[in-house]
């Protein structure tokens, strides 16, 4: 008992993090954005359209949105009321219409129709918040980043990460501490394979089955 006390006092939640990263590297050694896109400019649309709607839903409607509006310049002439016909399914579409009109309008007017490589700038843009600015500048730039998703929030305080912290961008600070730069990206898209396989949200996790057992706080170390 003396010596697992002990064990627990030593493990520090950057040792866990690297632990957690490397077992979740060989679990999911594939695991990237599951939003189709070839385009910088497109994963911006989808990943507004992707708010409180799942990733397979966003990548069978944008395949209308971006098959009438192929471009930057097309979609930023298109009018809000155009777009939301066609995103209406992803929920949320007047919004979510609006902003994608606006933030195509800025790209075009602004940065020659392409979505500039720079974290402040991205945030600038209409509908951008950090999550989106993060998943930009992670697959597109290939920089560091760290998108701090529902699935990336739940499983991080499950497993001892950070304690008790929901706000995204407390989240995402306290990760930045103990995630290695060049990782941070890869590790939370492995957090969402994960967070739909196995450490779900709206049933029982499968602690049992969970490759990351030995190092979870909620049910190892």
């Amino acid at each position: 008992m003396e010596h697992n006390t002990e064990k627990k006092t030593r493990y520090t939640k950057k040792q866990r993090a690297l632990d957690i990263i490397e077992l979740l590297k060989k679990e999911y050694p594939e695991a990237g954005c599951t939003l189709d896109y070839d385009q910088a400019w497109k994963l911006l649309v989808s990943v507004r359209l992707a708010a409180q709607c799942t990733d397979a839903r966003v990548n069978v409607v944008v395949e209308g949105l971006f098959g009438k509006y192929p471009s930057v310049d097309a979609l930023a002439e298109a009018s809000p009321e155009e777009i939301e016909a066609i995103v209406r399914p992803c929920g949320l579409g007047k919004s979510k219409a609006k902003d994608i009109s606006a933030c195509m309008r800025q790209l075009k007017e602004k940065y020659g129709g392409n979505v500039p490589e720079d974290f402040d700038a991205l945030l600038s843009l209409p509908g951008v918040g950090r999550k989106s600015a993060n998943l930009i500048m992670g697959d597109v730039f290939g920089k560091p980043a760290i998108v701090t998703d529902t699935h990336c929030i739940r499983l991080v305080n499950r497993m001892g990460l950070v304690d008790g912290v929901k706000e995204p961008k407390k989240v995402e600070m306290a990760l930045w501490k103990i995630i290695p730069p060049e990782e941070g990206s890869d590790f939370c898209h492995r957090l969402v394979y994960h967070g739909r396989a196995v450490c779900t949200a709206r049933t029982r996790p499968d602690c049992e089955n969970c490759c990351l057992k030995a190092v979870c706080k909620k049910v190892g170390v």
